[in-house]
Parts: C-alpha cells; structure tokens; sequence
C-alpha cells in the first residue's frame, strides 16, 4: 500500500550508520514514513516542502557552530526556509541546537567542560501541554558536550541540572529537545561503542550503566513518545 506524501516525515540524519530509532517506530505506529537524508554525504534538502507533514533534524557528532562545513551552513538556511513554511519541525540534540542558533541564540560547551553523556533527569515543566494525558519521562538520554541559550519568543518546556535548556517551544509547530528520545538497545550499543573514547570525559556515564539505566527509564520514554509526535503533527 502507497503511503500518501502528506504521511512523509523527512529526517535529516549526519552519518551512514544514522537511523531513526524510536522515533521512527513511532511515526509508522502513528502511519507516517520517515524518508531519510543525509545533507554531510551529498544529499540535498528540498526547496519545496509540500510533499512533507513534518521534519525532524537528528543528532551528529558534529557541532551547530561548525557552520565552515557546506552542510551545515545549508542546514542552517534550510531551517529558516522550513520555519517560514509552516512545516512542523522537530530538532533532536544537534537539531535543538541548531535550531536555537537560528533564532539567534548561543550553543556553547559547559563552562566546566561536563558532558551529559547517558540518563538523566529532565523537569518537564506544566507548560508543556502538548504531551496531553501521557506524562512525560522523568529520566531521558543525551549524548552532548554542548546545550543551547533559550531562543528570545520561545517557551522553555524542560530543564535539567547540569544544561539547564533541555526543551523548548517556537511558535506552535516548532520543537527543540537537547535529549535522544529516539535510542534503541542497539543504537546504545553502537554508540557506546563508536564513541568509547568519549567516556572518559566528566559527566559521561559507562557503558555498563547506561545499558542499566536503558532497562530502567526507556519503556517510559517509549510509551510517551508517540502521543507526543502525534500531538506535534496533528495540531491546527
């Protein structure tokens, strides 16, 4: 069965190995398609946006301020275009960040140098409605050196200890979350494995306890995922 273009997600991703996790699982529960592109190994962004319901910017080992890569810098132009547009967008961890700087807001490393690096806590704070009856997760993943300034004329929706912008709002349809929602097991696996030498940086969690804490925090995270996308998509 053909899936109607208005059901097409377009997901930008920044490596090969990149893939949508549960966010992607989320979107075909919900009878949406993600359509991967992958702008860092020479594919283009579309001008015109009518073909899509929404865009999501994944993660990348890259940073938003790194704007002397092509890609980059055209991502960034294009999210301006995605804005103007009315597309619903979602930016996960890089996304977030890019999207900040494109409102005009700094991303920066911690100013001690901590990372935040497997689970943590995030308050969700009461403004953020749009996750309807489902509440949101208490304990999320994140993989980042660096966190945004909240954007002027956005709503901040989460907070956490250590980067203290964890989500927020742009307008209704616009979305910026600093976490990995999207992890799987094998993605935890592969990540944590690719990215060893990471681990060894403050605040970065060992593999052992990120694959204890995945056992814990991510059936709630699973579970609150789809009402929030569906949310993100359908509101008018």
């Amino acid at each position: 069965m053909s899936v109607l273009p208005s059901r097409k997600i377009l997901a930008v991703v920044h490596q090969a190995i990149s893939e949508t996790g549960e966010i992607g699982n989320a979107l075909c529960a919900l009878g949406y398609r993600a359509e991967l592109c992958c702008p860092a190994m020479g594919a283009e962004l579309p001008s015109g946006l009518e073909a899509y319901a929404g865009a999501v910017i994944f993660g990348g080992p890259m940073s938003a301020n790194d704007d002397h890569l092509p890609f980059i810098r055209r991502e960034l132009d294009w999210i301006e275009t995605v804005l103007s547009s009315g597309l619903p967008f979602l930016g996960i961890c890089l996304g977030a960040q890019m999207l900040a700087r494109v409102l005009g807001a700094n991303v920066a490393a911690h100013p001690e140098g901590i990372n935040e690096i497997g689970y943590f806590p995030v308050q969700f704070l009461d403004r953020f409605a749009i996750a309807t009856e489902i509440r949101p997760p208490q304990y999320v993943y994140h993989w980042h050196q660096e966190g945004f300034e909240l954007p002027a004329g956005t709503e901040k929706l989460a907070q956490g200890e250590t980067f203290v912008n964890q989500a927020f709002r742009y307008g209704d349809r616009n979305y910026g979350l600093q976490f990995h929602p999207e992890i799987t097991s094998s993605m935890l696996e592969r990540w944590t494995q690719l990215g060893a030498a990471h681990l060894s940086r403050p605040g970065a969690q060992s593999p052992e306890e990120q694959k204890q804490k995945h056992a814990l925090y991510s059936e709630e995270v699973r579970y609150w995922l789809p009402t929030f996308l569906n949310a993100w998509l359908e509101l008018r």
